[in-house]
Formats: structure tokens, sequence, C-alpha cells
């Protein structure tokens, strides 16, 4: 199973000022949460295994350092990313050009430009920027399953709409 705590969150106006704060993150997040040893380890001896970097604020600066030091403790940590759908996102798309991230779970909703709104242009124009980062692992097409509250979401038989848009990428 894996389970990865998320720095940062949606509401948040995050920065890492330095590079000496992304290493003193990084050591932190590692002797705590992943691989390391600390005497203060929230959840016990539970290992996690990765980072979820959900930055939607702040700076965009030194979350590549962190995403660095991260995998230099273990290539086994798993990074992932949740940014924006509008691309590069202007958060974390720095980091994420170090091609250190396993898996990246794009925001294809609340994002007028790309995201699913009927019709399968904006979705599938969005989708083939993203498909150029590569990540390690895979890509996920994030959507909005539920209506409350949205009003561009992919309904229960979305699938065909998923199935346009993966098929007009070659995917």
């Amino acid at each position: 199973m894996s389970c990865s705590p998320s720095v940062a969150a949606p509401a948040a106006t995050t920065s890492l000022p330095s590079s000496q704060e992304a290493k003193q993150i990084a050591t932190y997040l590692w002797n705590n949460f992943l691989g390391g040893s600390s005497a203060s380890r929230p959840l016990g001896a539970a290992v996690l295994n990765g980072i979820d970097f959900d930055i939607e604020g702040g700076t965009n600066q030194h979350w590549d350092e962190l995403a660095r030091y991260l995998k230099g403790f273990s290539q086994d940590v798993l990074l992932s990313a949740a940014p924006q759908c509008p691309f590069p996102d202007a958060w974390v798309g720095g980091a994420l050009s170090t091609g250190l991230f396993d898996y990246v779970w794009v925001q294809f909703y609340n994002n007028s430009p790309c995201q699913y709104t009927g019709s399968t242009g904006n979705l599938a124009a969005a989708w083939k920027q993203w498909l150029t980062i590569d990540p390690r692992e895979g890509g996920i097409l994030g959507t909005s399953g539920v209506s409350r509250g949205r009003r561009h979401w992919v309904h229960s038989d979305g699938d065909s709409y998923i199935s346009s848009v993966a098929g007009d990428q070659g995917v």
C-alpha cells in the first residue's frame, strides 16, 4: 500500500525561503515519516513511502531542491505532485522539470482553460501539454466526479469522454 503525506495544502501560502530550509525539511520528512529514524516519529514505527507536493500558492522557489534532497536519501522515495492544470504549473513546475517525480496528479478541474466543459477540446489540449513532462510512473487525469458546487464535472458515464481524450493523444 502506498501512503504519502502532502507538503503544503490547497489554500496555503507556502514557501521555502532557502536551499538550507529545503534541506532541513527534507531531513525532517525523511527522519519522521520515511526511512530515517527519530525519537519523535508522529506515526511511531510506521514508514511511509513518499511525499506529495500540493503547492498552490506562495513561491515557486526551492521545491526542486526539496525533491532532490528527498531522492538523495533514497531513490525508492516516491515523489508525487498535484499541480493545477495550466501548463507549466506556476508553483511546482520547476520541481517537476527535475524529472524526479514518480506520479503527477494534474487537477483538470476548477481551471477554466483546461477543464472538461461538455466537450473534450480544452481537456485534450491541456492533457497533451502535460504529457511532455514524462513522470517516471505516469500521469493521472484528475477530474471532478461530483457535481456538488462544480459546473464542469465528468458524469459517471464520462468514460467515453476520457476515452476520447486519451484516444486523441494516443494514450
